[in-house]
């Protein structure tokens, strides 16, 4: 384990400290940094369904007006607001046998898979006045149950891994992780459940509602156990959550995220999310609808996908090293934005091969992996960005808030889903399109009125986000001089630790200390 806070037995090898590729080649070799990589498949399979199967299912098969069920989503965020940070804060504060995160990581095995089945599965008859309702409660115990996993479970990574550089490979694991999850799911469910009996038929949803909570309940609970024993092992609060002092714990929520670096990833993701949102919602309706492609065809896409992960595993890192964290989200981020919108100009110029066509499939299955490989590394970057302001807060807090922000950061994700299903459903209605069954009802104006209303929305929101986030601060040397900073603090709190328990920790984190460093 190697944390900013306990030595390593990893760290005690003169070898490893002196070469950083050692140490990171052995990463690999340490079961926890597997385990806590599986924990992202729960979410993967979850966001992947609100992303691009919940409005096309609310809509086409319980008969629900696609504004509602934006309500439904919008209500269900709400909910996060008032919970997400709740939860990190109180996940932070936690004391057990089991570490602070475990707790509530088990909670979740009790509402998330439940859910997750119910919503694409009706525990109940839905008639047209209770569809509503339904869904909402539904979203809601989702949102919750994911909250109790993901928040706790990303927030492990902070204290597992203090080192700049080495952060961005256990994210970049996660991530992997979350897209063959939810990808892999996808793509059998097109080929065989939702694909093969129809968008507008629930058998295929059913089969795929079972099968996804399944693999969310494996992926929690191998993740919990796998985690368990590095969680307990890590240093417990200095206090507990004083709800009779609440007044006491909201001054510390906003003690914690008034950090300007958190402020910038923050403000970042909740104008991004609007526009990954979109893309993902409509995923579905511009897939079917607007390239004519058919359920197969979309499986293959999905297939294609596969390699997107693997790909981003060894790009995220290495851009990272080169550009540093904030230069390289950046610059995967804005070729992101560059690349999606070739596909549907070069169609409604007349130069994209046949509507439906397998040429077309082939050209359009090529620009989304790029485009896939290049949203996750900037991703894999903005969330070890994100890691790293637990230490920026720390110095100036004398309290690690590692769930606090992760908190914020799920309830941005979970925004993906919210704010496009949200956004989507609104330009569904807007363009006609909640009457349109087939392919061949698609006409030429409405596939204008659909990008046209889409795209220059997307690339705006994106730019807009990409500006904010460039006032992110945190530097490699910087965050090196918070580790130095907190090691020194840990030492004079502790007048008789010697160079290898204090002082010496901080060094250890970060491989051969300065020198350690990759210099650009």
């Amino acid at each position: 384990m190697c944390s900013a806070s306990r030595p390593s037995r990893r760290s005690k090898k003169g070898p490893d400290r002196a070469n950083p590729d050692i140490v990171e080649q052995k990463l690999e070799k340490r079961p926890v940094f597997w385990f806590y990589g599986t924990g992202a498949i729960a979410y993967g399979v979850k966001n992947n369904a609100f992303s691009y199967l919940l409005l096309i299912y609310a809509n086409q098969v319980l008969g629900l007006p696609g504004y509602l069920a934006s309500i439904a989503l919008a209500v269900a965020l709400v909910w996060d607001a008032a919970t997400d940070l709740f939860v990190g804060h109180w996940s932070d504060k936690t004391s057990s046998r089991h570490g602070r995160r475990h707790p509530f990581m088990y909670a979740a095995l009790v509402v998330l898979p439940a859910a997750f089945y119910g919503l694409f599965n009706p525990y109940i008859e839905l008639t047209g006045a209770n569809t509503f309702t339904y869904v909402l409660v539904m979203a809601i115990l989702i949102r919750t149950g994911t909250t109790l996993f993901e928040v706790p479970s990303t927030s492990l990574l902070p204290e597992l891994e203090s080192q700049y550089d080495r952060r961005n490979k256990w994210l970049a694991l996660r991530h992997a992780f979350g897209w063959y999850g939810g990808n892999l799911l996808h793509t059998v469910n097109f080929l065989f459940w939702v694909g093969a009996y129809g968008f507008t038929v629930q058998t295929g949803y059913s089969i795929y509602a079972a099968v996804g909570a399944a693999l969310i309940l494996l992926a929690i609970t191998v993740s919990s156990l796998g985690t368990r024993r590095e969680a307990a092992a890590l240093p417990r609060p200095a206090e507990p959550l004083r709800i009779r002092a609440i007044a006491h714990e909201i001054r510390q929520v906003f003690q914690s995220v008034r950090n300007p670096n958190f402020a910038a990833l923050f403000f970042y993701g909740l104008v991004a999310a609007i526009g990954a949102g979109l893309a993902e919602a409509l995923f579905l309706y511009n897939a079917y609808y607007f390239f004519g492609f058919s359920g197969v065809q979309i499986a293959a896409v999905g297939i294609c996908v596969m390699v997107s992960p693997v790909t981003a595993y060894w790009v995220a890192p290495r851009l990272g090293a080169r550009l540093g964290k904030k230069g390289g989200a950046i610059t995967g981020i804005l070729l992101t934005v560059s690349i999606y919108p070739v596909p549907f100009v070069l169609l409604l110029l007349g130069w994209w091969p046949a509507i439906g066509s397998w040429p077309s499939l082939f050209a359009f299955a090529a620009i989304t992996v790029i485009q896939v490989v290049c949203l996750m590394s900037g991703g894999v970057l903005l969330d070890s960005m994100m890691a790293d302001v637990v230490e920026d807060s720390e110095v100036a807090t004398s309290r690690r808030s590692e769930g606090l922000f992760y908190a914020a950061r799920g309830f941005v994700a979970k925004g993906i889903s919210a704010g496009g299903v949200l956004g989507a459903g609104t330009i569904v209605s807007l363009v006609g399109l909640d009457g349109i069954d087939s392919v061949d009802l698609m006409t030429r104006e409405l596939r204008v009125n659909l990008a046209s209303m889409f795209l220059p929305l997307f690339c705006g929101l994106n730019l807009l986000a990409l500006l904010i986030v460039s006032r992110y601060r945190i530097t490699r040397d910087g965050h090196s001089a918070n580790l130095a900073a907190l090691a020194r603090r840990k030492g004079a709190a502790e007048p008789g630790a010697d160079s290898g328990t204090a002082a010496g920790r901080g060094r250890d984190s970060e491989p051969g200390g300065e020198t350690g460093r990759i210099v650009r």
